[in-house]
């Protein structure tokens, strides 16, 4: 009797084989530790600068992304519980104990932490985010973990590509966007990097060098150029090294000159995962069974391709989002979050609401630290959102006052980038009638000023707030 031929796979099968082939665990392994340190020292650096009693405790009012009005912090002294058991967990994710679960809380945990105050956004949080929902997806786990140890059927020295591959791919979109935001026109004019470092005209070395336009220039297009040059050349073999020293040079810069917190070692833990480093053999044969040669197998392809895909696609078509507004998005700030616009704006701003009755006609001119503490009026006051958000406020507290028909309306002088002062929020309109959306705001003004008239520098003593985005 003749054997039957196996079938043949199927087209599908043949295209994706490629995702489920077995590679090397180990940059999974080192960025799970790496991401691991790096959360366990920034919830220690909220408990040592008693910043989760100044963001998330102390203040009486705080913005809301939009559909998210239902996040509140925990009462009382919850919030400090909340961030003691982000860095259980983050010392859950880097040593492997009971990772799949620690993963899994600790992106929940920082994810509703991160969706509480939209005046505490920065680009690096969302990537916290990110790669803590991809670390609860991927098996990093497998070797030089107490999960490992504990239970060696677990054990194992690779995972399949598409996990190594989905992590690359989160860094290769921030380092993308962050590049192809940077090709406009007022950073290719130097702006607003010429703003910020002639603020650190003070800094050893070279803080006198900071003051001269060449700097300014300098930095602008070695940014443009890192951001869009530096996945290939870490791709490829004969450049992986020179590459990633520039990397570490680059981001360690930044950290130096910008004091932006942890994003430099995040950015260059994962950075790490464009090569695959070996764990040293000691701590191999210790921690991790023999790599298998037959690849890895799951009863589940399909579906996890349709998953990495969905979320691959949302990750590199969500920054463009901002085309379908009209209008600059550095001025409108409309599609500028979650979508890696790092460093690109700088806006000094004044900011008063005027409440009007019309029943009695009278109007009164708000004193917003009454509101909001000095931290969020920064940043409230050159983002039209959270100017409206604020709006909404303030009407509220005059209707608790017995003015049903209350309107608010707003003098927001805003200059971007150096440019002189000009209104960002139309002063006609009542803001308090205006809805939140995801539309167009046909309320903000357009940005007609140019870059070329620049105002003069603002004196210290002058209280202004001013914002960037980091």
């Amino acid at each position: 009797m003749i054997p039957e031929k196996p079938a043949a796979p199927s087209l599908f099968a043949r295209l994706t084989r490629p995702a489920f082939a077995p590679v090397a665990i180990a940059p999974l392994v080192w960025f799970r530790v790496a991401f691991g340190a790096i959360m366990l020292v920034e919830v220690g650096r909220y408990f040592a600068h008693d910043w989760i009693g100044r963001y998330f405790i102390e203040p009486d009012f705080m913005f809301k992304y939009f559909g998210f009005g239902w996040v509140r912090p925990w009462p009382g002294e919850g919030m400090k519980l909340h961030f003691f058991a982000l860095g259980v967990l983050a010392m859950g994710v880097m040593l492997g104990i009971r990772y799949r679960l620690a993963a899994a809380l600790l992106f929940l945990g920082f994810t509703y932490v991160f969706f509480l105050d939209q005046a505490r956004y920065l680009n690096h949080f969302y990537l916290v985010c990110l790669y803590s929902f991809l670390l609860a997806v991927v098996p990093a786990h497998r070797a030089f973990s107490w999960d490992a140890w504990r239970q060696p059927a677990q054990r194992g020295g690779t995972a399949p590509a598409w996990s190594l591959w989905l992590l690359r791919a989160q860094i290769c979109a921030v380092y993308f966007f962050g590049g192809i935001a940077k090709l406009n026109r007022d950073w290719l004019q130097g702006e607003p990097m010429h703003l910020w470092l002639a603020r650190r005209a003070n800094y050893p070395v070279l803080g006198t060098w900071f003051t001269h336009d060449s700097a300014a220039y300098f930095f602008s297009y070695a940014g443009v150029l890192f951001d869009l040059g530096i996945v290939p050349l870490l791709l490829w073999r004969r450049t992986r090294w020179w590459a990633f020293g520039a990397a570490a040079l680059f981001n360690l810069t930044n950290g130096w000159i910008f004091q932006i917190g942890i994003f430099p070692w995040l950015v260059l833990g994962a950075t790490v995962l464009l090569f695959a480093p070996r764990l040293p053999q000691p701590l191999a044969s210790l921690w991790q069974a023999p790599a298998p040669v037959a690849a890895v197998r799951s009863t589940r392809h399909g579906l996890t391709i349709a998953l990495v895909a969905a979320y691959l696609a949302g990750q590199f078509l969500f920054p463009l989002r901002h085309w379908l507004y009209a209008g600059d998005v550095l001025w409108t700030e409309e599609g500028h979050r979650f979508s890696w616009h790092m460093k690109l704006r700088s806006k000094s701003a004044s900011l008063t609401l005027y409440a009007h009755d019309p029943d009695t006609n009278r109007t009164w001119k708000t004193h917003l630290p009454n509101y909001i503490n000095r931290a969020q009026l920064d940043e409230a006051a050159g983002r039209p959102d959270m100017i409206l958000q604020l709006a909404h406020r303030v009407a509220e507290d005059f209707r608790r006052q017995g003015h049903p028909h209350i309107q608010v309306r707003a003098r927001a002088l805003v200059s971007l980038n150096g440019r002189v002062d000009q209104l960002l929020v139309d002063p006609d309109v009542d803001l308090a009638a205006q809805p939140r959306t995801l539309g167009s705001a046909t309320w903000i003004t357009p940005l007609t000023t140019p870059l070329s008239a620049r105002q003069p520098p603002r004196s210290p003593s002058t209280p202004s707030p001013a914002s960037s985005d980091g």
